[in-house]
């Protein structure tokens, strides 16, 4: 974007609502917060099953507790974050400081790759410990369940990715000092300011006057005899 200070135009400017859902940005974060409902609702709704003869509910993920607690932890975070960047992106471009923008992309690319990496753990987390339950009865009633939260878990690293490298771009974009610069001030820091004019150093004698008298005094004017004593 021309003029722009890392992927946003001037400060200050009108934000039309189509235009910003139509961005790639916006779709990936409603894509990721969407999924992070689909991981965390399907765990929470059909993730836990009541074995015979006990009166207690085990996580279906081969009764390991933990394997539940991450999935859902980690998607209702996901959920809040999506939630919260979405509003940022929002009101991004009202930021006049470059250096709040840039902490702002930097805080974006840093959660969005550190949260990709916490999506594939639990995906890997919850593909061994589904693979490792035993096929009875109880655990694969919610079978469809378990899958989902698999599944979209693997779909959310995909959508992170594509945001942490969203997010590097605009870093690497930067900012278009231009958006700064007026035409009182030299656009390179570097340029020296002109110096003052100054004289070739020779002055002129034309400019000067010849003395008011000129003429030269005779000692013996015409008609004058000297007399002889």
């Amino acid at each position: 974007m021309e003029g722009a200070s890392f992927g946003a135009g001037r400060a200050g400017g009108a934000i039309d609502p189509v235009d910003f859902l139509k961005q790639p940005q916006t779709i990936l974060r409603i894509v990721s917060w969407v999924f992070s409902i689909v991981v965390f609702g399907s765990i929470i709704n059909e993730g836990y099953i009541n074995q015979e003869h006990e009166g207690e509910l085990k996580c279906i993920f081969n009764q390991n507790e933990d394997a539940c607690n991450y999935g859902i932890a980690i998607g209702i975070i996901a959920f809040f974050a999506c939630i919260f960047f979405f509003v940022v992106d929002l009101y991004f471009q009202q930021i006049s400081s470059v250096k709040d923008r840039k902490r702002v992309v930097l805080l974006d690319l840093g959660f969005s790759g550190f949260w990709s990496f916490l999506w594939f753990i639990g995906f890997c987390f919850l593909a061994n410990q589904w693979q490792r339950t035993p096929a009875t009865r109880g655990p694969f009633a919610g079978a469809d369940a378990a899958r989902a939260a698999i599944a979209f878990s693997f779909f959310s690293v995909i959508s992170w990715v594509a945001l942490m490298l969203m997010a590097m771009q605009r870093y690497h974009l930067g900012t278009d000092m231009s958006l700064f610069a007026t035409d009182q001030f030299a656009t390179d820091p570097n340029t020296a300011y002109p110096a003052y004019p100054t004289g070739s150093g020779i002055e002129s004698t034309e400019t000067y006057q010849s003395p008011p008298f000129t003429e030269t005094i005779d000692t013996s004017p015409k008609g004058y005899q000297v007399p002889t004593y």
